[in-house]
């Protein structure tokens, strides 16, 4: 019998406790695996490592899918400027299906029969993890042991300490996991509406005080140069923007929305870099693009927003929505000014070759160069042509 699992790991208390349970209890060959989204550093990666041998895993691996996650997805949000209830980038969420899907390509490379993840019964994670693993390997079978146990914190500790494990689960006052397209921050105030995260509980703490001027290059849709200077990528270049920006502390804020499963949630979060790159990119577009192009952009990026956060990744709709969006990046290059502050960024202004806001075309409230007065009156004429019928054939009533 196929007794070999991969385990989705991240090093935590329930995913600890899975690796345990499965291998004593269940007498599984339990393999972790860790999909790293851009979120860990080398130091903590291999911190994670030797828990997993630790806690007695068959073999462990690091998946790097943090290209991936940046040319499949990041490109997209940034190109759709999506913010889930105009507020969240869609932070640590996003990673998510990538992280899942990497586990998944995993457990098929190497004959598992299993698949297990340690997401409880309370958030949107599960769905996320159960909905890809269904979709992309039907019929490798999911276990959870954190959602269908039910146990406590403390009793999963308890369990950890009969084989001797006493590795320091202590409780933090807040939740942290943190991303390359921002970090979330959970903590007793997020549970209630009433409210809001104290300024310690974030992990960026402000230490920069003057006010900073950086200019951002964008070419078709990316960010590609800080101050002139490129670097090795797309998550390279989020990495540098974040470093110089979160020491003003910029980017926090909470976020309120439904969940997958129903129930309102709140989280904090902060998200220097990726706050910044959309509004400065939206900017860029605001010059570039026409009307119709912004606004049909505004519908599909709330699409694409919201099909992402909810686990419909999958959903081939979402490569329409790409294709679409990508195409209307052809002229969205040019330079952003930005001004940083302490808590706040402030849009100075854009530079580009195709900024629609040509003066040789006019200049708002002020000069006209391509049309007369009579052009005007006769346009407004037409333009009113249906409001006069209206209000002519109804004004008896």
């Amino acid at each position: 019998m196929n007794k070999k699992l991969v385990l989705a790991f991240s090093g935590g208390l329930d995913t600890s406790f899975c690796v345990k349970y499965l291998k004593e209890e269940k007498g599984f060959e339990v393999y972790t695996a860790i999909a790293n989204t851009g979120g860990f550093s080398d130091a903590e990666l291999k911190a994670i490592e030797a828990r997993a041998y630790k806690l007695g895993a068959v073999k462990h691996v690091t998946l790097d899918v943090t290209n991936e996650y940046y040319e499949k997805c990041i490109r997209y949000m940034v190109f759709g400027n999506v913010l889930r209830n105009n507020t969240y980038p869609i932070s640590v969420s996003s990673e998510r299906a990538f992280q899942a899907i990497a586990t998944i390509n995993y457990a098929k490379e190497i004959g598992a029969g299993y698949i297990a993840h340690g997401s409880t019964g309370a958030g949107n994670d599960q769905i996320r993890f159960d909905l890809t693993f269904q979709v992309l390997a039907p019929e490798i079978e999911i276990i959870t042991p954190t959602r269908d146990l039910m146990l406590s914190r403390q009793q999963e500790i308890d369990y950890l300490k009969k084989f001797g494990y006493e590795a320091d689960f202590t409780k933090m006052d807040y939740s942290v996991n943190q991303g390359l397209w921002g970090t979330s921050v959970g903590g007793k105030e997020t549970l209630k509406s009433g409210t809001n995260l104290p300024g310690h509980a974030y992990p960026s703490q402000l230490k920069a005080t003057d006010e900073k001027v950086i200019e951002l290059g964008f070419v078709t849709g990316e960010l590609k140069t800080i101050d002139g200077k490129s670097f090795e990528n797309g998550p390279k270049t989020i990495q540098a923007l974040d470093e110089i920006a979160s020491k003003y502390a910029i980017g926090r804020d909470t976020h309120v929305g439904d969940t997958i499963i129903g129930i309102k949630g709140r989280v904090g979060f902060e998200a220097a870099a990726p706050l910044i790159i959309i509004k400065a990119h939206h900017l860029l577009e605001k010059h570039t693009l026409t009307k119709w192009q912004s606004y049909w952009k505004e519908q599909l990026g709330n699409w694409y927003g919201m099909f992402l956060h909810e686990a419909m990744y999958q959903e081939p709709v979402m490569r329409n929505i790409e294709t679409f969006l990508e195409s209307t990046q052809e002229n969205v290059t040019g330079k952003v000014i930005v001004k940083l502050k302490p808590y706040h960024f402030e849009l100075v202004g854009i530079e580009s070759e195709h900024d629609l806001m040509n003066s040789a075309f006019g200049e708002y409230g002020e000069t006209v160069k391509a049309w007369t007065a009579d052009d005007v009156k006769g346009f407004t004429k037409i333009l009113s042509n249906s409001l006069k019928i209206y209000n002519a054939v109804n004004k008896k009533m």
